[in-house]
């Protein structure tokens, strides 16, 4: 009896671990995005809510299928028409592949030394990583402004090695967001690539050597095929946000061609179109919600062979 007892608890307790966090993204992601998805279906009107039609509870079933009857994918046909929108999501997945690519190809290289550097000052290392960004995001990026404006610290530390004659432009362009966005999200690459690259087991390395591997060919051959999970999860980490970025467009980027979040705001706040601008958010999600479900199909079909 008591054995029952104990395993309907842990049995109870089992779902509870998962209910808490069902409940949770329920609340905080799901009914959010279906209340945006259901804003993208609407159109456009002067009028409080922004938007038409909206879902009277009070009349029946005959004001839920006037409801349904009047949603349609207008804006979503818009945003496949409007090359302004095309552009801003090619432009905004482009900085981001551009961002997070020279992430990796700084980030392993930090990560990698932090790996192998002595257990006690690994510690030290982390916190070296994360000590700039005790400071608030803000004041960081208009730190980089200073920096990289026309007699910015950038541009005297050039002249004064002689690289360059005259003071280059370094703010309004995609230099400056690729600058803001690599400074500010690097933590987010190195600390999933330390994590793997922490756990590698030297005795593989050691057996490499003995086969006669070189270290270079040990390295391609055993540290990176081991540090993949931490390099996909630090780019994905990286990737996602910086395409749906706005403050460091906005604040080191021009003001030709826009990101994608920029594109949202101004529809949001300028132009008072919640219809669009759901749409807008809600392909965009999709988007970056496609490499993460195929990472973990990848993940999965991995483990299923093992």
């Amino acid at each position: 009896m008591s054995d029952t007892g104990a395993s309907g608890r842990r049995s109870w307790g089992a779902r509870l671990v998962i209910l808490i966090p069902a409940l949770w993204l329920t609340v905080l992601f799901l009914v959010p995005f279906l209340i945006v998805l259901k804003i993208s279906l609407s159109q456009s009107v002067i009028a409080q809510p922004p938007y038409t039609p909206t879902l009277d509870l009070t009349g029946g079933w005959q004001a839920v299928r006037d409801f349904a009857a009047a949603l349609s994918f207008e804006n979503y046909k818009l945003l496949g028409s409007d090359w302004l929108y095309i552009v801003s999501y090619l432009r905004s997945l482009g900085i981001a592949f551009a961002a997070t690519a020279i992430l990796l190809a700084i980030g392993y290289p930090i990560a990698y030394g932090m790996a192998r550097a002595p257990r006690g000052l690994q510690p030290v290392l982390v916190m070296a990583v994360f000590l700039p960004f005790l400071t608030a995001f803000l004041i960081r990026i208009y730190a980089w402004i200073n920096i990289l404006q026309r007699e910015g610290l950038l541009n005297e530390t050039l002249l004064a090695l002689g690289l360059i004659r005259e003071p280059l432009i370094w703010l309004s362009t995609d230099t400056a967001i690729l600058i803001g966005a690599v400074y500010s999200y690097l933590p987010f690459m190195v600390l999933p690539l330390y994590a793997s690259l922490e756990k590698l087991d030297d005795s593989l390395l050691e057996a490499a050597a003995d086969l006669g591997c070189p270290a270079w060919r040990a390295f391609w051959l055993v540290t990176v095929p081991l540090s993949l999970p931490g390099a996909v999860a630090g780019a994905l980490l990286c990737f996602i946000p910086i395409v749906g970025e706005f403050v460091i467009p906005d604040l080191l980027g021009g003001s030709g061609a826009q990101m994608i979040g920029q594109t949202l705001w101004v529809e949001f706040f300028s132009n008072k179109d919640w219809p669009v601008a759901s749409a807008v958010a809600v392909v965009l999600l999709v988007a970056l919600l496609a490499p993460i479900v195929a990472y973990q199909r990848l993940q999965a079909r991995a483990l299923g062979e093992r």
